[in-house]
């Protein structure tokens, strides 16, 4: 369907209420009736604290009320572990209210993932496994089940096989934390600068493999993988049995799908007809701005749904 037909179809052409506001059709207000745009998804997408500011305002336990009534069914909350016990809490009950999933939260490990487990280094290996304890307790008041993982930068003063055997013995331990509590951590291959360890997706898929655990497994971010090594598809294929969560942005730009080159709707397809029914994280920024560029965010998520 063309993106001219949906908006009138769907966002635009109704608009919602939500907690006493509306969405505004072409500069008129008008309520949801039965337009689609508040059933859910068939995909899991979770978007991120922000991304409807514009419309629920600046309370993140508004904001769910309000991606919950359009559709979604997931959030995702990378800060989540820095948020006091209060907020964590706020979030949890919302979520269980809703019936809604909590996505990942990161294992913060400090200097935001410059701190490398591939050292091999005590200090980091300690506090990282202090970090793990932590995430345990926080991610039962919001039943999370997943959370990111980067090891970091590349020691560069050590051999590649030495710096992976570290990153793995470290992962080991941390599994022996995760698994009686049925967590996940999911590990982030990244493309914002090449001194990170991990650059591409099979050499995450080694580490989980080294690993052996139900608790270690890939995150697969498309934005970032198409950056780092395109063939998406195939590359999926190869790695599926490691991946348990993906993330989504276009490239270039890291917005919104449809903004870039990557055809997110033949994507959803291909995992969707794989049997995935997981979590699709939204971490990416809007190509628009206020209230406009909200509505368009949710239009374009139902288009790549409507394969």
């Amino acid at each position: 369907m063309k993106r001219g037909k949906f908006i009138q179809n769907s966002i635009l052409a109704a608009g919602a209420v939500v907690s006493g506001s509306t969405i505004p059709a072409f500069g008129a207000e008008k309520t949801v009736s039965s337009a689609n745009n508040n059933q859910p998804f068939k995909m899991n997408y979770a978007p991120h604290q922000g991304q409807f500011q514009n419309h629920a305002g600046k309370s993140f336990v508004d904001q769910i009320q309000f991606m919950y009534d359009h559709g979604f069914r997931a959030i995702e909350d990378n800060g989540y572990l820095g948020r006091s016990v209060e907020e964590q809490e706020a979030i949890g009950n919302k979520l269980a209210q809703l019936g809604m999933t909590m996505g990942v939260f990161v294992v913060d490990g400090g200097d935001n993932w410059k701190t490398s487990l591939s050292t091999g280094k005590k200090e980091f290996h300690d506090h990282f496994i202090e970090t793990c304890h932590r995430c345990v307790e926080a991610a039962k008041r919001c039943n999370a089940k997943w959370l990111t993982v980067v090891p970091g930068f590349f020691d560069r003063s050590q051999p590649l096989g030495i710096q992976t055997s570290n990153v793995i013995n470290t992962l080991r331990y941390a599994a022996e934390i995760f698994e009686p509590e049925g967590l996940i951590m999911v590990i982030e291959t990244l493309s914002d600068t090449p001194d990170l360890l991990l650059q591409k997706t099979d050499e995450t898929y080694l580490i989980c493999k080294a690993v052996d655990s139900p608790s270690c497994k890939i995150l697969y971010d498309f934005y970032h993988m198409q950056r780092n090594e395109g063939d998406l598809l195939k590359t999926i294929d190869r790695c599926w049995d490691e991946i348990a969560y993906f993330q989504i942005g276009d490239n270039p730009g890291r917005k919104e799908p449809g903004t870039g080159e990557i055809n997110y709707k033949n994507a959803m397809k291909h995992v969707y007809d794989k049997g995935f029914r997981g979590i699709m994280g939204m971490e990416h920024g809007l190509s628009g701005s206020g209230k406009e560029g909200e509505i368009k965010l949710i239009e374009a998520y139902r288009e790549i749904d409507s394969f």
